[in-house]
């Protein structure tokens, strides 16, 4: 795959692969990914669960524990590569260059500690600060992250915070020392559309500030839509389009993709118009189908999609694995001129 951006890239996977062995099989979570991201750019990674997308941010972090996971192919930072890094190199990268928020911030909270010691904590750790000017910095960071009352709240506990301010005191905690790289896992997971957007505008408000790079992961096309620069849609743990967002958005060249952004709720739907889910459930990870992965669920398969598994073809900017991508064009060309 050679989807790059413009400019020399911050970080650089190539040919990622990530397996579990079980005593059910091996489970291949991620299987030949490729993807990079430059300084102040957003890289969207879409799919249902169990496509991968939080694995290969995961691995990113060097958070994959091997054994019991084999993972192979390269990860580079700003020209070192993660996967040959030791274990102190790593945790000197996390949080200063490298910072992730979590799916579940209550979970990734400890609650036994006030939020305002956490996010001070995290400065601590990779600064030579005292306690108290470590604490003032936090109740700053906590401020700049809209949390009212920065100060009490900094004195309150994970469980006293509504699930917005939660997510709010993670993104703190996760610029806490100006990263280079941001992975964002699922950050609107379980919040109102309200909250959804007003996390999402003050990610790219500090991108802006910051001009930090963005990987944002999430099973939902509608919350990249306007923030991601290019989006990577992965399916049983392989790419199965990638493209920059208008591009994929107006003229997406893969089944899965079309059925993701034909399941979106949209204002400008005829009232008539119904949503269409896409039909089964996407394969297991030990058993994943011979050929095209998505073949059971796709409504352009022939016989070469069930026993050869498609290349990533296209431009240099447009890239699909589908046997079949002028047929799934075609159908997005009749659906957008509202014959189907």
């Amino acid at each position: 795959m050679s989807l790059s951006p413009g400019g020399a890239p911050l970080v650089s996977v190539e040919d990622l692969r990530v397996a579990f062995h079980t005593d059910a099989g091996v489970v291949k979570a991620v299987d030949g990914v490729s993807w990079s991201i430059v300084p102040g750019e957003t890289l969207g990674i879409v799919g249902e669960s169990g496509s991968g997308k939080s694995v290969s941010a995961l691995a990113v972090m060097g958070l994959v524990q091997q054994p019991p996971a084999k993972i192979t192919g390269r990860i580079t930072f700003r020209g070192r590569d993660l996967l040959v890094a030791g274990e102190d190199e790593l945790r000197s990268l996390r949080g200063r260059e490298i910072s992730m928020i979590f799916q579940d911030p209550l979970t990734a909270l400890n609650p036994v500690f006030k939020v305002g010691h956490q996010v001070a904590e995290v400065i601590q750790a990779h600064e030579k600060i005292g306690r108290i000017p470590a604490r003032r910095r936090a109740v700053d960071l906590l401020n700049e992250v809209g949390i009212p009352h920065a100060r009490q709240r900094a004195e309150e506990y994970p469980h006293q915070y509504s699930g917005g301010m939660r997510q709010r005191a993670m993104i703190a905690m996760a610029l806490a020392l100006d990263p280079a790289l941001l992975l964002a896992d699922e950050p609107t997971t379980a919040l109102d559309v309200t909250v959804q957007a007003q996390i999402m505008s003050l990610l790219r408000n500090l991108q802006e500030e910051r001009g930090t790079a963005i990987v944002l992961i999430t099973h939902d096309l509608g919350v990249v839509a306007g923030h991601a620069d290019r989006v990577l849609v992965m399916y049983a743990g392989k790419v199965a389009e990638a493209a920059a967002a208008d591009d994929l958005y107006h003229a997406p060249r893969h089944p899965y993709t079309l059925g993701l952004l034909t399941s979106l709720a949209r204002l400008d739907r005829r009232r008539t118009d119904r949503l269409r889910p896409i039909p089964g459930q996407p394969p297991s990870l030990i058993h994943v189908p011979p050929g095209c992965a998505f073949h059971p669920r796709c409504p352009f398969a022939t016989e070469v999609c069930r026993s050869e598994p498609p290349p990533l073809t296209g431009g240099a900017a447009h890239l699909a694995a589908c046997h079949h991508q002028d047929r799934v064009v075609e159908a997005r060309a009749v659906m957008s001129t509202g014959g189907g």
